[in-house]
């Protein structure tokens, strides 16, 4: 049976650079309604980054903490696919939009996966992120790969200090259901390179 992972670029601030992730074959771009976040659009910008994908493209909005009525304002003037939660949200509260949701977690020394995913079971997916204390995601750093237990891992989305270097190497050792990447494939923050995003899309497609 084949094994093809998704692939979502996250962070993405420009219309040119939504194209790229279409044109490289990726699977979902990511969009950050955090304002603290360099990688922080509009609403405005969000709509116009969304009206110009092709079909098949799926968009994802990130939030973090956001309270109830910013993300149903969001929604009311973006058409996002799906929603990613990358706070302390509990399910109850992810589970309130009408959309599916990703649920963010950050591998701290004392997370229990198993647990968390019980806990989340609503979720559609569940995103595994490096940890540092005070930093929701975005932080370009790789965390233990081995920490993700074997039986779960084929159902999570694997994020956290990614690049084209080395998503091969991720891809074959975790076997994720997805990837995601924003850093990695980055001229600066916020500004992707296309080279870049072809490279990684080629790398988990040969991994």
């Amino acid at each position: 049976m084949s094994y093809y992972p998704r692939i979502k670029i996250c962070g993405i601030t420009r219309t040119e650079d939504a194209l790229a992730v279409a044109h490289s074959g990726a699977d979902a771009l990511g969009l950050v309604f955090y304002a603290p976040s360099p990688r922080a659009v509009s609403t405005e910008q969000a709509a116009e980054i969304l009206r110009i994908l092709p079909p098949f493209v799926s968009g994802v909005g990130l939030f973090v903490n956001a309270s109830a009525d910013f993300v149903r304002q969001v929604l009311n003037l973006v058409k996002l696919d799906i929603l990613q939660f990358h706070g302390e949200e509990t399910a109850a509260y992810c589970a309130q939009f009408a959309r599916p949701y990703l649920k963010a977690l950050r591998m701290s020394p004392t997370l229990d996966l198993t647990q968390a995913k019980q806990e989340y079971a609503s979720a559609q997916g569940i995103l595994l992120d490096t940890y540092q204390p005070g930093i929701p995601g975005g932080t370009g750093e790789v965390f233990d790969w081995q920490r993700i237990p074997a039986h779960l891992a084929g159902s999570i989305i694997l994020a956290g200090g990614l690049t084209p270097e080395n998503v091969g190497h991720a891809v074959r050792r975790v076997r994720p259901y997805a990837v995601d990447v924003s850093g990695g494939v980055e001229h600066s923050k916020g500004i992707k390179d296309a080279q870049k995003i072809l490279d990684f899309v080629k790398a988990v497609r040969n991994a």
